[in-house]
């Protein structure tokens, strides 16, 4: 995974971390909802990642 991808999913996490606070403070029940939706894409891109990370160790492992 690269700087700029690791970077771009956190910025999404912590916008949609933002985002629910905001919504949760104001009572605006669709912020607060998104904010959560978006935390939520953000950290399965984020796993999405590590996992082909784990591959990519796992096949140079064996090429080594």
């Amino acid at each position: 995974m690269g700087f700029t991808d690791k970077a771009k999913n956190k910025a999404d996490e912590l916008t949609g971390a933002a985002k629910e606070r905001i919504g949760d403070a104001t009572d605006n029940d669709r912020l607060q909802a998104e904010g959560a939706a978006q935390q939520g894409e953000a950290r399965a891109r984020q796993a999405g990642e590590h996992v082909k990370d784990a591959g990519r160790d796992v096949r140079d492992a064996f090429t080594k």
